[in-house]
């Protein structure tokens, strides 16, 4: 079973302008790897994550997967993680989340979350937002959106991204993989890949820790 490699938790995973690597003290892709960070790297042989028979863009130059294994029960895992409001209260780089629709998550809702970006030697202090569409979802077993990502000097045309969770003997394996493309962050492939990966890996670190936390309340409560 892989488990989800713990990457640097940034303030900024969704699109740091690339020239501002150096200046943050960022490792780059090749000390990352070398640190045990993500890669970015996916084997050929993998085949895509998908949902309802959709995937990621298969043209996309820059595409990242990864897993980890939750020991928490699956409804606890997928309410977190389909109660998109509540996104803020687990994860400390999500900054506002709000519905653009009402009910239960399904096939075409519609919410804008927003992530701080900060300022660079070249470009000012702003906030990235993202609204994000659903197009498929199977309750407990998978989800598909995307969206574009704007913020002042700072854009991704769009990104796709699919989670699925299946349970497993010791928890939930949950797995996820998105893809980005934008002539800005299609610039410097191999580092917004990287950054693509930090970003997720400390998506489901925070997903796993929110799980146990939710466990642990209810343990204590029972």
């Amino acid at each position: 079973m892989i488990r989800s490699r713990r990457g640097a938790r940034l303030s900024a995973v969704l699109a740091i302008p690339l020239f501002a690597i150096g200046a943050l003290g960022v490792p780059s892709p090749a000390s990352a790897a070398t640190a045990g960070g993500p890669t970015g790297s996916i084997p050929s042989a993998s085949a895509p994550l998908t949902c309802a028979g959709r995937g990621v863009d298969p043209a996309a130059k820059i595409r990242y997967r990864t897993e980890t294994l939750i020991e928490a029960p699956l409804h606890t895992i997928w309410k977190l993680q389909t109660d998109v409001e509540h996104w803020p209260s687990w994860q400390p780089v999500v900054t506002s989340a709000e519905r653009l629709d009402r009910g239960a998550l399904r096939r075409g809702s519609q919410f804008r979350w927003t992530t701080p970006v900060p300022e660079t030697p070249n470009t000012p202090a702003t906030t990235l937002s993202i609204t994000s569409t659903v197009h498929q979802l199977k309750s407990d077993t998978c989800i598909r959106w995307s969206g574009p990502a704007v913020g002042e000097g700072l854009r991704i045309d769009m990104g796709v991204h699919v989670w699925n969770f299946t349970p497993v003997k010791g928890g939930v394996l949950v797995r996820t993989e998105e893809t980005w493309t934008g002539a800005q962050v299609e610039a410097d492939v191999p580092t917004s890949t990287a950054y693509l990966g930090y970003g997720l890996e400390a998506w489901l670190s925070d997903l796993t820790n929110a799980a146990g936390a939710e466990q642990c309340g209810r343990t204590r409560t029972a």
